[in-house]
């Protein structure tokens, strides 16, 4: 796509950067916009000088992309506002997704689905991934090399657990998930999901594709 008036190149470049919420390659702007680097490259440098110093948001580059940052003067205040938004109480798409993953992990998103007996998941991974809770952990060796899903420090220390091994049974993780203390241990079930056949392959979600530095890890490693 030619851009028409390239003196409002500033904003377009900002906007995709704005609509794209994580780093974009500065080689694929240039493609997709029939810009040249050196165009893109000079954009950048000039968005950085109008989004600087006192500027609630910030140009940062990193392995040639681009991305807008929260100025880091601010985190605190960032921080007092949004924190209790993510820390309100999930879905129960989201919980019952979780709680598959910390009990089946590594799992593909497809699994999840079967698992579920739903289509699609994405919004609840989507979720999970943006509170930190969960994260690609791989690849499983199959066809499409669907991603994997595991979860994260962030998990064990939102929900008060040492280890894995500290995990209660389903419907107990499903309650400290939702933050409701009963003081009641239920008994652990060990046939969770254990006999659920599931299949070898998925199709990658959007918001998920073209990760960088997961690993492959083979099927025969998926518990």
């Amino acid at each position: 796509m030619n851009v028409e008036n390239k003196k409002n190149l500033d904003e377009i470049i900002f906007s995709v950067l704005f609509v794209a919420g994580e780093g974009v390659e500065k080689s694929f702007i240039a493609e997709k916009l029939n810009l040249t680097e050196e165009e893109v490259e000079k954009t950048i440098q000039s968005l950085k000088k109008k989004y600087s110093g006192d500027a609630g948001v910030h140009i940062i580059t990193y392995k040639n992309k681009v991305q807008l940052a929260s100025n880091p003067a601010y985190a605190d205040y960032i921080g007092e506002v949004l924190n209790p938004i993510r820390e309100k109480t999930l879905t129960r798409a989201a919980l019952e997704t979780l709680a598959i993953i910390a009990y089946k992990q590594p799992i593909t998103k497809l699994e999840i689905e079967e698992i579920r007996g739903v289509n699609n998941c994405d919004y609840a991974i989507q979720i999970l991934v943006d509170q930190g809770v969960i994260e690609v952990v791989g690849r499983k060796d199959a066809v499409g090399k669907p991603l994997l899903f595991g979860t994260t420090d962030g998990f064990l220390k939102r929900f008060n657990l040492q280890d894995l091994a500290e995990l209660p049974d389903y419907e107990g993780l499903l309650e400290r998930i939702k933050v409701i203390e009963t003081g009641d241990d239920q008994q652990k079930s060990d046939s969770l999901y254990n006999e659920f056949k599931l299949p070898d392959e998925e199709e990658i979600p959007d918001f998920l594709k073209d990760e960088e530095g997961v690993k492959q890890i083979k099927g025969d490693d998926i518990a």
